[in-house]
Order: C-alpha cells, then structure tokens, then sequence
C-alpha cells in the first residue's frame, strides 16, 4: 500500500536502447499533485523532444495534462470531473467517457497514474482499464484498453487489452516505474 507522496520526487529513465532521456518531477501541492517532465529521444531515424505536465487530484485521478513537442505542436485536454475529458475550447470528449487515466507514449510515468491511483494488493485480481492514450507521433489521442495485475507489493504485470503486449514493471515505494522491460530503465 501507497502512503502520500510526501516531498518532491525527481527521477530519469532512459530507453532500453539508451538513445534519449526523460527528466521527471512530481511535485506534491495540498490540494493536488503536478508532474512536468522533458522527454528527448529518436524514434527510427526522427529525433523528438516533448514536454509534458499532468496535474492529478491527491487521489491521482488525472484532472489535466498536457504535451506539447519543442517546435511547438501540443494538446491541452482538461477532466473536470473523473472520466469525463474537455478539449482545450471546453468542448466534450465523449469517445472518452469513462477513461481515468490517461497513457502517454515515450514515457514510463503514466504507468504510475493508475498503479497509485488503484492501489491494488495482490489478492485483488486484475483490473481492465479504458485509458485516454496519446502517441507521441502525433498527439492524436485515441481510446485504448489496458489491464494492471499486483503481483506481489512493489511488482505490477502491464497487459494490452488484447494481450499483444505484457510486462512486468518494478516500482519504488512512492509508485514510481524502476525498469520497464525492453522500454525504459530508471537512471
């Protein structure tokens, strides 16, 4: 179980192939929590950067985020209230009517949005989730279904909904991801 992020949490992860890097902070307020980080990388031959900052709720339900590319390319989309998405005009989002969490390619972060958000112990089973899913080749967010398993305390299994993808993530006592298989490990 998951006590309240009490300070300030800076971590790096790097991609398994080593060609990038994501500083991150999560930084707990009174009334919520803010993440920003700065993600730097190749995907093939593209080089990218991208920022981002998600805000949570102190039980890290996502009220906010954005993501924005260095050359300027962004989407801002806010959830004022849990499962109910609002693009940057106010406008509704309803092909994302009931996702909680939301999922942003190139980074291991928002594994942790769920992960803390549930708390699951290993005697709960496993969990079917609709996230808010955001490639980062092109910040055109789409539904995706995902599945999160304790396994033991500190050892969460990731499961694509249609099982083309599965992983085991390690985490630290504030719920963070240490190495994500083949993807990404904490430097």
């Amino acid at each position: 179980m998951f006590q309240p992020l009490g300070t300030t949490r800076t971590v790096r992860w790097e991609p398994a192939d080593g060609q990038g890097l994501e500083h991150c902070t999560v930084e707990p307020f009174r009334d919520d929590i803010e993440i920003r980080s700065a993600v730097i990388g190749d995907r093939g031959s593209a080089p990218y950067g991208v920022l981002y900052r998600i805000r949570c709720d102190l039980r890290w339900q996502v009220t906010g985020f954005s993501v924005a590319t260095t050359d300027g390319v962004m989407l801002a989309l806010s959830s004022p209230e849990p499962g109910r998405w609002l693009d940057a005009e106010g406008a509704p989002l309803p092909l994302f009517d009931g996702c909680l969490d939301i999922d942003l390619a190139g980074t291991p972060f928002t594994n942790t949005l769920p992960i803390r958000r549930l708390n699951l112990s290993p005697d709960q089973g496993t969990v079917a989730l609709e996230m808010l899913y955001v490639p980062f080749d092109s910040f055109r967010p789409v539904r995706d279904g995902q599945r999160y398993t304790c396994l033991r305390g500190g050892l969460y299994r990731y499961e694509a909904a249609n099982r083309s993808f599965t992983a085991e993530l390690p985490v630290d006592g504030d719920g963070l991801v240490l190495d994500y298989p083949d993807l990404f490990r904490r430097v």
